[in-house]
């Protein structure tokens, strides 16, 4: 099997995550062709549809421990802006472009050479497939993977690395903090009450927390947490006092940190500020979590996964995921999960996305390598290869 080839035909798939773009035809047509394949080559699979139309795929092989789950997911962001067709698969020089090339169709079809592999010469224990929807959104796709009680004992989400093994990745929390003022005419400062100013005081008072996070204890691949301002939004005219106004805030958290840290950051800055301003009124609340994610750089998994480059080849490098990725919800439920795949992540949803067709080649004889060597199994040259492509 090209595995190149291969990933020109998944991104001649339209797979555009509809809750991102209107315009998006989700994940109904490239899942059936992946599971397709998956059935010819002799797995047992299951389409399951999380929302109308959108289906995670999950294909078994084996009987048995070890479980190794091999995962990625089957939408992509939106097309508008592109310089290049988003669905052409067109090759340039060794360069393949289009939406999804890189996050992460070049990781699928590094899955489906090495399934391809497994089908042709099965090991011990079992092999589990999972390709999900909604990753780019919500992780629809992957929450109902694991409320539906998904079990392995590891699992390679082949996002895409530059053919790094990423073990960890920081979690972000988002808090929406409302501010609330009293309009009034410009000319009238006794009445008035400005819900933006109050607004860019918390964000002064804040820059406390972003030394005191500079100068904590860093991550030993992913640094520091951080925090940014996202959007602010207030007022209605030139000569008004705002009345209201809404700041919404991102915090980056580092594993460990636990899921209220930032409104509680929030909070105890916003006390600070009462103190000092006693007409402010502000409301903070927190809209969402996604945890962090790390696995140990002496656990088996990442040391398999470091072996095989290094057999292949290649140095290993171990690195931090600056993306938050599905592989923290695996992790959350007791399954180890590193990153590793083709592709650039600086060329994850670009204008021209793009990956090395070389990489996914790459990509593919080091994960077959680890799979073998984590099954404890060697290919069996004997056994026929199965039907299909």
């Amino acid at each position: 099997m090209d595995v190149a080839a291969l990933t020109r035909e998944l991104v001649a798939l339209p797979s555009v995550n509809p809750s991102l773009e209107g315009s998006g035809t989700g994940e109904g047509r490239i899942g059936a062709f992946v599971a397709g394949l998956l059935r010819e080559w002799g797995f047992s699979v299951e389409l399951m549809d999380v929302a109308p139309g959108r289906p995670n795929v999950i294909a078994r092989l084996g009987v048995g421990s070890p479980v190794l789950l091999l995962n990625g997911h089957l939408d992509t962001v939106g097309v508008a802006g592109m310089t290049v067709d988003p669905f052409g698969g067109d090759s340039t020089g060794r360069r393949i472009v289009g939406r999804g090339s890189a996050d992460m169709k070049s990781g699928l079809a590094t899955i489906l050479a090495v399934a391809r592999s497994w089908a042709y010469a099965p090991g011990s224990g079992t092999l589990v497939v999972a390709f999900t929807c909604d990753e780019e959104h919500a992780s629809l796709g992957m929450q109902a993977l694991v409320r539906d009680g998904l079990e392995a004992d590891a699992a390679v989400v082949t996002e895409p690395t530059g053919l790094a093994v990423m073990p960890a990745h920081k979690g972000f929390q988002w808090v929406e903090v409302t501010f609330r003022g009293r309009a009034a005419h410009g000319s009238r400062p006794e009445v008035g009450v400005d819900a933006i100013r109050h607004a860019g005081a918390l964000l002064q008072e804040m820059d406390s927390l972003e030394v005191g996070l500079r100068n904590g204890e860093p991550h030993r691949l992913l640094g520091h947490g951080s925090f940014h301002a996202g959007i602010v939004s207030g007022g209605s005219t030139w000569s008004v006092y705002p009345e209201r106004c809404v700041l919404t805030l991102e915090r980056r958290t580092l594993p460990g940190e636990p899921d209220g840290v930032f409104l509680a950051e929030v909070e105890a800055c916003l006390g600070r500020l009462r103190g000092r301003i006693p007409d402010i009124d502000a409301t903070a609340r927190l809209d969402l979590v996604r945890p962090a994610s790390d696995v140990p750089p002496g656990h088996p998994l990442v040391r398999a996964l470091s072996k095989a480059l290094h057999q292949e080849g290649h140095e290993p490098r171990l690195e931090g995921m600056t993306a938050w990725v599905d592989a923290a919800y695996l992790n959350q439920a007791g399954i180890p999960a590193v990153c590793f795949g083709p592709g650039s992540i600086a060329r994850a949803h670009a204008a021209d996305e793009e990956v090395d067709a070389d990489e996914i080649r790459t990509a593919a004889r080091v994960l077959e390598r680890f799979v073998r060597s984590f099954q404890g199994a060697a290919p069996d040259a004997s056994l026929p290869p199965p039907s299909g492509r």
